[in-house]
């Protein structure tokens, strides 16, 4: 299993942004967001795009909390794989660098304020799953 993982340099200040813009507290929420963000896009990542880890260092108590069972969950179910898998921490940080950048970026295009454009973002998929 894994202790820690980092993001990549550049999303080192990426998730500083995004935090300060969110105003949800710690930045271990917004790369929980982005994690699960980047996993309900239902793609695969390539592991052979893993990003640098000049980054931000969560422990993996920090990073997913009490729910740490049901985050890894969601990622072996979308990889088919099972926890004990020697390369879940670099799905994991795969997910989590993937995801903060999809959210700088698509908030950069965004007219919304920070809250405003988390709540599109989860009323949207909501609609995904109402329309399955």
């Amino acid at each position: 299993m894994f202790t820690q993982i980092k993001t990549s340099k550049a999303n080192k200040e990426y998730i500083a942004q995004l935090t300060r813009k969110f105003n949800l507290g710690t930045e271990n929420f917004i790369a929980r967001i982005a994690f699960a963000y980047s996993l309900s896009l239902d793609r695969q990542l390539n592991l052979n795009e893993i990003k640098d880890s000049g980054g931000k260092e969560y422990s993996k108590t920090v990073l997913f909390g009490d729910y740490f069972d049901l985050y890894i969950g969601i990622l072996c179910v979308n990889y088919g794989m099972y926890k004990t898998d020697k390369d879940l921490p670099k799905y994991i940080k795969l997910h989590i660098d993937d995801g903060i950048e999809l959210l700088f970026e698509e908030f950069n295009k965004s007219n919304l304020e920070g809250f405003d454009f988390l709540v599109q973002k989860i009323e949207n998929g909501l609609l995904t799953i109402d329309n399955e």
